[in-house]
């Protein structure tokens, strides 16, 4: 009794200590899934849905929200959108989401992404996504909740994602991510794949190949890191894209 009663509070104090210097990496396995699930318990999710995961940030180990986190709040807590307004400036795509309670609070967050050069598909994508991060960042924000949204960690540079560990879901180590295969999607058209643009807005039928092999390595590499699932969609996109023309114009030389 008298040893649980000190390992108790050792876990509180070392609780404490992490909560006021705002880095969980000196939490040992056990002491991360007693405070995932404490934070869980006190805004009303469910732990068993891994509605958070880790983030190194700035050299501090912090929580972040997935889809999951935001997507209970909303029906558990009654907030739902009563108003979208949207707009471009400078290349930039805003979409203001107002957002109410069903106890009469209201909040607005933006969520913004660069369109330069896009078009069609990579475009309207691009357009949902802005609208997606609006809600969620409105969902957080109305419910009083500071943590970073799965959608702005993806924009972080150097962030490293990192699954939270649970019970019967051990992290798993950084050579067992699942490697990416390289070959090209069936489905996806040449017209489709050189309009894909960089995120600096260059069509991928206008680079060269050399640039175009460069940008495959790098989605290649990028499917290799712990990456949130939009991330992922967009990088398996972009090889798939690279790819398709980098193949399309080897047949062009082998023809000639």
């Amino acid at each position: 009794m008298n040893d649980a009663i000190v390992a108790k509070n050792d876990m509180a104090s070392v609780l404490e200590s992490v909560i006021t210097q705002g880095d969980l990496s000196k939490l040992s396995p056990e002491g991360k899934v007693f405070y995932y699930k404490q934070v869980c318990e006190s805004i009303g999710l469910n732990p068993l849905t891994k509605p958070f995961d880790y983030i190194n940030l700035s050299g501090k180990l912090v929580l972040y929200a997935r889809k999951d986190a935001t997507d209970q709040l909303r029906s558990s807590r009654g907030v739902s959108v009563y108003r979208m307004d949207k707009e471009t400036a400078n290349d930039v795509y805003t979409v203001t989401v107002y957002g109410k309670t069903a106890d009469g609070r209201t909040d607005v967050s933006t969520g913004s992404v660069f369109i330069g050069g896009m078009r069609g598909d990579s475009l309207a994508n691009a357009m949902m996504k802005a609208e997606t991060k609006g809600k969620r960042r409105m969902t957080l924000s109305i419910c009083g909740l500071g943590f970073l949204d799965e959608t702005e960690v993806e924009t972080i540079p150097d962030a490293r994602i990192v699954p939270a560990e649970l019970p019967g879901n051990p992290i798993p180590p950084e050579h067992d991510a699942p490697a990416p295969t390289q070959q090209a999607t069936a489905a996806m058209t040449l017209e489709f794949a050189e309009n894909v643009v960089t995120k600096d807005g260059k069509r991928y039928g206008d680079l060269t190949t050399e640039e175009l092999s460069y940008h495959h390595n790098g989605c290649i590499n990028g499917l290799k890191l712990k990456i949130t699932p939009e991330k992922r969609e967009d990088l398996e996109m972009k090889r798939d894209a690279s790819a398709t023309i980098l193949k399309f114009r080897e047949t062009q030389v082998t023809a000639a």
